[in-house]
């Protein structure tokens, strides 16, 4: 049977990652502007979520400065609160219900049709049919009759009522 093998300082010590130095840091950035939306932007991620201080390298301090800035611009309207994302996804994901299948042919008429039908007085459920108004029915049934026209009376003048500012036609 082998012995597990240990591993030594050195080992874990080339096996530890670089750490990640802030753009703050590289650039010298001593005061962080809510107004300077470009080095804010470098912060955000592309859906505009602040990055995480493992990600952008900020110690406590600067990712508080940062995430403040963010914060006031996003309030000013300088930067969005979110990025609009067309949705985009490939074959066999959820949510794709045909597993990925695009149909190339038409889709066949539901069944539960009855154009052209006569189903004898009876809906397609064997209920009685009822008639249905439509909202052209119920503007033509609420309209008020206009009086007929007499084409022999267009001459005549027309009576003003009092308190009314039109003019007597003739």
């Amino acid at each position: 049977m082998a012995r597990p093998r240990t591993r030594t300082k050195r080992e874990d010590r080339d096996r530890r990652p670089k750490k990640k130095v802030s753009i703050l840091d590289q650039e010298s950035v001593e005061w962080i502007d809510y107004k300077d939306v470009n080095l804010l932007r470098r912060f955000m991620s592309e859906r505009a979520k602040i990055r995480a201080r493992r990600v952008t390298g900020n110690d406590a301090q600067q990712q508080r400065a940062v995430a403040r800035a963010i914060r006031i611009a996003r309030e000013m309207a300088l930067l969005p609160y979110s990025v609009r994302q067309v949705t985009h996804r490939s074959k066999g994901k959820r949510g794709d219900r045909d597993g990925g299948v695009l149909r190339d042919f038409p889709r066949d008429p539901r069944p539960d049709t009855t154009e052209g039908v006569d189903l004898g007085g009876e809906s397609a459920e064997g209920m009685p049919s009822t008639d249905v108004m439509t909202d052209d029915d119920v503007l033509l049934e609420s309209a008020p009759e206009a009086p007929p026209v007499d084409d022999a009376t267009d001459d005549a003048p027309v009576a003003v009522e009092e308190g009314a500012d039109a003019e007597e036609t003739s």
